[in-house]
């Protein structure tokens, strides 16, 4: 019963064949193998090197989530008889019920106060929608892309809202990567990592804060076994010790698998959460004094370094201590870590920019990397863990409220437009505005807005506001029958990616933009999103100079999204050569920088206050989870079967007169989980861990000021027996 747990192992190899099992041997095999970029995280695979081959041609790449992501895919149709269920029915199924009660295919429509949704068909869907968005201005409506979607679709649907009227464009990214882009904005001049798949394979050291890829990037924690296999060090900062990062069997590795799993923490620091400033800082303390720092980097290739070092001077040991929990001898062990690397990469995730100084948090990243010139040469840089498969080319292609003056000027020249001049709304100003009553209609394309939402009650009766919602999505999830009582909802079903009538292309979170074949033909009553928005936009819009209609053909998108936005010249005909790439421009092996005088900037900020006397929620996901989407509800690398649950150090637990296994209310100042499970687990003093979505309930709407992201990661909270 003691006997810890490990990452990975034969339990992940038996779920894989399970799940292929349930959805049919052949279909799995077809699936997994066509070339079709796959549809989880970020980190990439598969296009036209094959179906489970990354760009260095290893095989195979593919992982659990990749096989749980297609299984909702290879489902029959749901019955007609299910979707005409009430509301009330179907808010009786949890997240993963609705997932699995099969695929969308048919149109339905919700009309105001009608408590279930009927069948209706695609022309009269169309010219509904159409009707609904005429009857309001282009200001009061909103257009929302998750990073699921194509970059030919995401492409359309922001021309699409701009040619309508509106720059109120946004995407998932600004509840999860937004903070980065601007905080690698300010330091290097790049939103994007710096580093390719390969140079991964060259580094002798990573860094791995405010993440936990062993559930949420699996085929991630294989870079890290093979950096301490070549004799390097992988450092995790995390408020809590998760077994996947300790200790991970690669499934694909028979020596990992016979001898129980290979470490993959060579050194592991727990801090406080929130006190990712104060750990970077105490790094660089530490650093600078030992005089490890790269002088003749610094002189030749940045600014503001004497403002940066005489503000970690200036920050004592005793005030980094007490923002941490940590000691002066972990970081400094850490640091020194650090200090003996040639080539180091760090890579972060979304403990890093869920805070309200989630853009300082990156910044002070940067800052790190810069001390030691790790940045601008071959195996060393800045890697952010990015989630959907195609969050990152969503964002590339202008799925975004403010588009650089030079895109919006090519795109009138293109097309002979004249594009909106106002500042676009980004994800949360739309959902504030919809909450004031100032959003008639929306436009969501993929994903699950409200559940992606902080505080959930605020969430549903925001959208409630909104008059009309169109949803284009494969499968139903809570979104789409919560925040609908009040108002109209259309729902169309799409096409998965391996079934686009065409091909398509996705961008990995190495900038690197792949071919996605299609062709799969599974439901014969879906169509592809791209082809949903030219008839949509053509029916808005019937004498617009742009010829939405030819937009149907993906080969005449890809041509005006590489004469329009920089780095994508090579899009332009990468259906006849086959020819994957990299974004041009992004990564960065010559410190050469983004930035006006092509250097890197040093950037200083105050720590923020330290709540020591606060109990801080962050909201997680589990190894059975992809974002919003629950595939099972068993979390095994933490040996929880419970999501309605909370963990906490067992420390905290006794001062609060609370028990291991026993039941609690943990509430914040926006809500409420009543009856909830505690448990005690290995986490850092004053913090408290439970799962996202359903922990969104005590989550606020306040934001970075800068990236304008919410703090899903550090909520003061209360908790009491229940």
């Amino acid at each position: 019963m003691n006997k810890p747990i490990v990452g990975g192992g034969p339990k992940k190899v038996l779920y894989a064949l399970k799940t292929a099992r349930r959805i049919g041997l052949e279909n799995t095999a077809k699936a997994l193998t066509a070339h079709n970029t796959c549809k989880a995280c970020g980190l990439g695979m598969g296009g036209q090197r094959g179906g489970m081959t990354n760009e260095l041609d290893e095989f195979p790449s593919v992982c659990n989530k990749s096989i749980q992501a297609q299984s909702t895919d290879i489902q029959p149709g749901i019955p007609v008889e299910v979707l005409t269920h009430s509301l009330a029915d179907l808010r009786e199924l949890d997240g993963h019920e609705l997932e699995h009660l099969g695929r969308l295919s048919t149109p339905i429509y919700k009309s105001r106060y009608a408590d279930r949704f009927e069948p209706i068909s695609w022309d009269d869907a169309l010219d509904l929608a159409a009707r609904r968005f005429l009857a309001t201005t282009p200001e009061r409506t909103f257009f929302y892309s998750s990073g699921r979607s194509s970059n030919e679709a995401g492409f359309v649907l922001q021309l699409l809202a701009r040619a309508f009227g509106t720059n109120n464009v946004n995407n998932c990214s600004y509840y999860c990567h937004q903070a980065t882009g601007v905080g690698l904005g300010t330091t290097i001049g790049t939103g994007t990592s710096t580093v390719e798949l390969e140079d991964l394979s060259l580094c002798d050291f990573i860094l791995v804060i405010g993440a936990n890829p062993s559930s949420n990037h699996p085929r991630f924690i294989h870079q890290l076994k093979k950096c301490r296999e070549r004799g390097g060090e992988v450092v995790i900062i995390n408020p809590a010790k998760e077994a996947g990062l300790v200790k991970f069997a690669i499934p694909k590795s028979p020596k990992s698998m016979l001898k129980g799993g290979d470490f993959i923490a060579s050194d592991y620091l727990q801090p406080r959460i929130g006190s990712d400033m104060a750990v970077l800082k105490g790094l660089a303390k530490a650093v600078l004094a030992a005089g490890a720092e790269d002088t003749d980097f610094i002189a030749q290739h940045s600014h503001d370094f004497a403002a940066f070092r005489a503000d970690i001077e200036a920050t004592g040991w005793d005030e980094i201590e007490a923002a941490t929990g940590l000691t002066r001898a972990d970081i400094e062990r850490v640091a020194a870590l650090y200090s003996k690397a040639k080539s180091a990469v760090f890579a972060w995730g979304m403990g890093i920019t869920h805070h309200l100084n989630g853009v300082d948090n990156v910044e002070y990243i940067a800052n790190l990397a810069l001390l030691r010139g790790q940045i601008g040469r071959v195996g060393a840089g800045l890697l952010p863990l990015r989630g959907h498969s195609n969050v990152q080319g969503i964002g590339t292609i202008g799925v975004k409220p403010v588009l650089a003056k030079e895109v919006m000027a090519k795109m009138e020249a293109a097309f002979g437009l004249t594009l909106p001049v106002e500042t676009g709304l980004d994800t949360m100003a739309c959902m504030k505005a919809a909450a004031d009553g100032k959003m008639d209609a929306a436009l969501i394309m993929g994903g699950n807005l409200y559940e992606a939402n902080p505080d959930s009650s605020w969430a549903a009766e925001a959208l409630s506001q909104v008059g009309f919602k169109l949803y284009l999505t494969t499968t139903l999830n809570k979104g789409h029958i919560h925040g609908i009582d009040d108002s109209e909802a259309l729902i169309l079903p799409v096409t998965a990616r391996d079934e686009e009538w065409q091909p398509t292309t996705q961008e990995s979170m190495f900038n690197y933009v792949r071919l996605s074949d299609g062709g799969i033909t599974r439901l014969k009553t879906v169509r592809p999103e791209s082809d949903i928005l030219c008839d949509l936009a053509t029916r808005l819009m019937p004498d617009s100079p742009v010829d939405f209609q030819a937009f149907k053909a993906h080969k005449t998108i890809r041509e005006a999204i590489a004469k329009i936005v920089p780095g994508l010249e090579d899009l332009a005909d990468i259906d006849v050569a086959k020819r994957e790439f990299h974004v041009r421009g992004r990564l960065m092996h010559t410190p050469e920088f983004h930035t006006p005088d092509g250097k890197a900037r040093f950037i200083t900020r105050p720590l923020p206050p330290v709540r020591g006397d606060t109990l801080l929620l962050t909201t997680v996901r589990s190894e059975g989870q992809f974002n919003t989407i629950v595939y099972e509800y068993k979390d095994s690398y933490r040996g929880m079967d419970d999501r309605w649950s909370v963990m906490m150090n067992v420390a905290d637990l006794a001062e609060h007169g609370l028990s291991d296994g026993g039941k609690a209310t943990l509430s914040s100042d926006h809500g409420i989980m009543e009856n909830v499970t505690v448990r005690a687990f290995d986490i850092a003093r004053g913090s408290v861990m439970a799962y996202y979505p359903e922990a969104n309930i005590l989550t606020g709407t306040a934001v970075d000021p800068r990236s304008h992201t919410p703090a899903f990661k550090s909520t003061p909270v209360r908790i009491r027996a229940a």
